[in-house]
């Protein structure tokens, strides 16, 4: 598996937020966020070629139980599948980062669901290749369902317009299955600054539709820093 980065840090989204956890960061994705706000593993992946006993090595220098596995797109390793299923057998609480697109059959506890809408595709002047690709790729549907049923999870939305908000009610009476109380609606942007001008509209917003905030916590505990 390529890895961008290990370390330890605590969760700063979803519903485990504050989980001192070991992340594993895979490098690698089969889309292309225009806001992608770990490039190094997307727009410029980066990292290195680790054996499963190699990660497994590493998060073990760690006591904690929770780890999240992230990315990039971390579905696209094919290694996640032996790699989930040892640390399972450890006993660990296993997080994984997807934005729903691929499925493995995987052992996790709990799948973090990141759906990307209609606002991260990138722009066509610009990516011409990969505004097609991202487009065509950035909604599977068989592939949420088969997640939701299966496993405990979590569903995130990037937001970074209000219109953005029709396109996500859209998208839950695509999927009536969904439990509302599971999704969480996070504002776009890696500065404190923009997530706070966007929260000042979102948080109403979540409370009226009956969805959960979703704060960008490691922004604000540490600024937009690798490693935490």
């Amino acid at each position: 598996m390529k890895i961008a980065e290990i370390f330890r840090s605590r969760q700063g989204e979803g519903l485990l937020t504050g989980t001192d956890s070991v992340f594993v960061r895979t490098s690698g994705c089969n889309l292309r966020c225009w806001f992608c706000d770990t490039p190094y593993t997307s727009w410029a992946p980066e990292g290195t070629d680790l054996s499963i006993d190699e990660v497994l090595q590493r998060i073990g220098e760690h006591e904690t139980r929770h780890i999240v596995i992230t990315g990039g797109e971390p579905m696209l390793n094919a290694e996640l599948v032996p790699l989930t299923a040892e640390l399972a057998q450890q006993g660990r609480h296993i997080t994984i980062e997807t934005a729903g697109t691929l499925d493995l059959p995987v052992a996790c506890d709990l799948m973090s669901i990141s759906p990307k809408l209609s606002n991260s595709t990138p722009s066509r002047q610009e990516h011409p290749r990969w505004n097609v690709r991202h487009e065509r790729t950035r909604h599977a549907p068989t592939v949420i369902q088969r997640l939701i049923a299966d496993y405990s999870y979590q569903v995130k939305f990037v937001v970074d317009r209000q219109e953005d908000l029709l396109e996500i009610e859209r998208y839950l009476a695509e999927f009536p299955e969904i439990d509302r109380q599971r999704v969480l609606l996070m504002p776009q942007g890696v500065e404190l600054a923009e997530l706070n001008q966007r929260a000042t509209w979102l948080v109403p917003y979540c409370a009226k539709a009956g969805v959960q905030f979703c704060p960008r916590k490691h922004i604000q505990w540490y600024g937009m820093v690798r490693g935490t």
